[in-house]
């Protein structure tokens, strides 16, 4: 799901952190590539409707809806993600506001390299574009991002930076190993920031349920072993104790997320499943 941060306006964070949601969306600090057939990646497309899960009244925000489509494809040499989302925001004494986003990356499957472009719409208006691409100097090393939009800049990334689809699977494999807290940080492109710290806390593994009712969709993709995980993501350069905003999800083992909650306290939202089709493997 992707995120930005220290610099940035609380009513901008927020809107970019809706890239995050699907990338829910991190690789061991002495390693980058995730072990061969550790984890079973389905490449997928999911369609998920959002809507305001709950508020509190000094928020302002009194209803959201929307629509998110993620896709995640898979490459011989890497990862492609695309999410393109649509939101409608009501406040309390506001207009309401509508935020359209495209989201588009490319990461290689040894982790190291980065492709970002994102670009983003308020009320019909271009709110934000970024792009650029990113590299670690080696599993666990330090890195630089170039951007060529909104300006050209390069930023240094820390040592043991991950990218976010290393990071899912990373998530992946440590929740398959039993572990349940685990801290990394994450660059995603997103924003103009550096890359922030993800805390992950990881609930028990729940085997695979039949559908619960027609409402849900039916598919073979659904029916995997999954996690409860909940991300709190903190600003890149701050020790604050409280994170921006926290990302609560269901993550099934082959990276396919059914239900996420974006929390930012004073109100969230929720986004569900609707439809998911399997997408097609490379043949390499």
């Amino acid at each position: 799901m992707t995120f930005r941060h220290v610099r940035r306006s609380r009513s901008r964070r927020r809107t970019g952190a809706l890239a995050l949601l699907a990338l829910a969306a991190t690789l061991p600090a002495a390693a980058v590539a995730t072990p061969a057939g550790a984890v079973d990646i389905a490449p997928h497309r999911a369609l998920y409707s959002m809507t305001l899960g709950s508020t509190k009244t000094n928020s302002g925000v009194v209803g959201a809806r929307g629509t998110m489509i993620y896709e995640w494809g898979e490459t011989c040499d890497g990862w492609t993600v695309e999410q393109r989302y649509k939101l409608n925001m009501q406040y309390a004494e506001n207009p309401e506001v509508e935020v359209t986003s495209n989201f588009v990356t490319w990461e290689s499957k040894d982790g190291l390299r980065y492709r970002f472009n994102e670009r983003k719409l308020k009320n019909g208006e271009v709110d934000e574009e970024v792009r650029g691409e990113a590299r670690l100097d080696g599993p666990g090393k330090a890195g630089v991002a170039d951007f060529s939009r909104p300006e050209a800049k390069q930023l240094k990334l820390p040592a043991g930076t991950m990218f976010p689809t290393a990071h899912t699977i990373y998530l992946i494999e440590r929740a398959q190993a039993g572990e349940s807290f685990l801290v990394k940080n994450v660059f995603d492109g997103s924003g103009e920031d550096n890359a922030v710290e993800i805390s992950a806390v990881i609930g028990g593994k729940e085997e695979a349920e039949p559908v619960a009712s027609s409402a849900e969709p039916k598919s073979p993709l659904l029916k995997r072993p999954s996690w409860r995980v909940r991300l709190a993501f903190f600003p890149s350069e701050s020790n604050s104790e409280k994170p921006e905003y926290e990302l609560g999800m269901r993550l099934l083992d082959n990276g396919v997320s059914r239900d996420m909650t974006l929390d930012y306290g004073d109100f969230a939202i929720r986004a569900k499943l609707d439809e998911i089709e399997a997408l097609p493997k490379p043949n390499c």
